[in-house]
């Protein structure tokens, strides 16, 4: 493929962009991450639906309650799974949360059954799916941000407070971007062997060298901001490799939609769940992995 100059400079100036906002949210303070991951939990919502619509067409005949209601139910459960500090006018967050979830999951079902002429439960299916998919997934990444601290013990800092709730979800991120980039640039040079079927330009070569770098480099930040190094490269394993499985799952939704991108937010890199495809799984997974290690 011919390098296209103009279009190497759209991809990298909403690269920056998209970068500068990604920081902001992740690093300003817990409000500034509650709404980033607002907004994408929005937006893969509605890229997931429309993907799901070219799949199958039935999809496309849920009612507006249906179709807005399980977004706000997906919401929901990040507000459950958020922490004690988001509070509004004395109420925190968690209990919103938690009571207008049970107000949609009881009126959901009703207008369900008074407008929708013919109720298919694969459609039920899709939005459980997607429920499971996308908001569990963002409610996990509200978790991780309120609970788990990963620092070398017995040392002085001279962060903010509330630097080490960040800790976690940027080792997430960052692990994945790198994953990512040298993958590529791995498998542009030494990459031989197709990985799948359903991704063809990903190699073996570069997913394992993606995967290892992402552990070295984590690792080598891990050390020099005194956060615990074990831990970090632990969570960068998980994060690169079930990134790659989110990066598959998507890559397959979107060819049973016959479609290149999700979405068009960023002129060059797709939508929502094209840039954050990889994060999906790889939360679950690294929220599991602490809890289970009772970190």
């Amino acid at each position: 493929m011919a390098f296209n100059i103009q279009t190497f400079k759209t991809r990298a100036l909403t690269a920056i962009i998209f970068a500068a906002v990604m920081l902001l949210g992740l690093l300003w303070n817990h409000w500034s991450f509650f709404i980033l991951f607002s907004v994408i939990h929005f937006g893969c919502w509605i890229e997931y639906q429309k993907l799901v619509a070219l799949i199958d067409p039935s999809y496309k005949e849920i009612t507006p309650f249906h179709k807005y209601g399980v977004m706000i139910a997906g919401w929901c459960l990040m507000l459950w799974f958020s922490s004690d500090a988001y509070s509004i006018f004395g109420m925190r967050l968690h209990e919103i949360g938690w009571w207008l979830g049970l107000i949609i999951a009881f009126i959901l079902p009703i207008t369900e059954l008074l407008f929708t002429k013919n109720i298919q439960l694969k459609n039920i299916g899709h939005s459980v799916f997607g429920l499971i998919y996308i908001s569990l997934s963002w409610g996990l990444m509200m978790d991780l941000r309120a609970e788990y601290f990963i620092a070398e013990p017995n040392i002085s800092y001279i962060y903010p407070p509330d630097w080490h709730f960040k800790v976690v979800p940027c080792a997430i991120v960052a692990s994945i971007w790198i994953n990512d980039t040298m993958a590529y640039i791995v498998g542009s040079f030494i990459g031989r062997t197709p990985l799948s079927k359903i991704s063809p330009k990903k190699t073996l070569e570069g997913t394992i060298g993606g995967i290892m770098l992402a552990m070295v480099v984590t690792g080598l930040i891990a050390w020099q901001f005194n956060f615990v190094v074990k831990e970090i490269i632990i969570i960068a394993a998980i994060s690169s490799i079930f990134g790659t499985f989110g990066d598959l799952l998507e890559s397959k939704l979107k060819r049973m939609a016959g479609v290149k991108d999700s979405g068009s937010l960023m002129p060059g890199h797709g939508g929502f769940l094209d840039r954050f495809d990889s994060m999906l799984i790889a939360v679950p997974f690294v929220w599991l992995y602490l809890v289970l290690s009772g970190i």
